[in-house]
């Protein structure tokens, strides 16, 4: 496939489970239980879920009543923006340090360009792999990635691997991905 246009190296992180995996990780207790960050009550809602509730079927934006109906043993815990803009301001640093062209969608996603950037690294796909390396070892929370010449197909690409993982969709994979 000719493309007729430069072509841009996209990258698309998004942390994983970025309310609830901060939950568990400042509380080692709640490590590999079902969490949900939010309200259970009867008008409660859940914000964010753990990867263990969410095989239950516990989503985002669920009423906490149906989430605990789905999943008994659900944890629920209060949240604290305060610490998740903490968290992701020390992540936004470590996207800072390999390009300006950082565009947030909220506390726990972003997009960056690093076809020119501030390490030299021609492969999008390696320096994708060593920001959730960094991420990791700064924060100990893991992230997902997609790589691809747009943001919409990064975007698809950053959900085909989770969590902890990534997904390259390369200038010829594009139509068929």
């Amino acid at each position: 496939m000719d493309f007729d246009f430069p072509l841009r190296k996209i990258i698309h992180v998004d942390m994983d489970a970025f309310y609830a995996s901060v939950e568990q990780h400042d509380n080692p207790e709640l490590k590999g239980k079902p969490l949900a960050v939010g309200g259970g009550s009867k008008r409660g809602v859940v914000s964010a879920a753990s990867y263990e509730a969410r095989k239950f079927g516990v989503r985002s934006a669920m009423a906490g009543y149906i989430a605990r109906r789905n999943c008994p043993d659900l944890i629920f815990v209060k949240p604290r923006f305060d610490r998740y803009k903490e968290v992701s301001m020390q992540i936004r640093k470590i996207f800072f340090e390999y390009t300006d062209l950082v565009e947030p969608l909220s506390l726990d996603e972003a997009y960056l360009d690093v076809t020119e950037n501030k390490k030299g690294n021609p492969s999008a796909t390696l320096i994708a792999k060593e920001i959730r390396e960094k991420i990791f070892q700064t924060t100990g929370l893991t992230a997902s990635a997609g790589i691809s010449i747009n943001k919409f197909i990064a975007k698809v690409a950053s959900d085909y691997n989770k969590p902890n993982g990534q997904k390259t969709v390369n200038p010829e994979e594009v139509i068929q991905f």
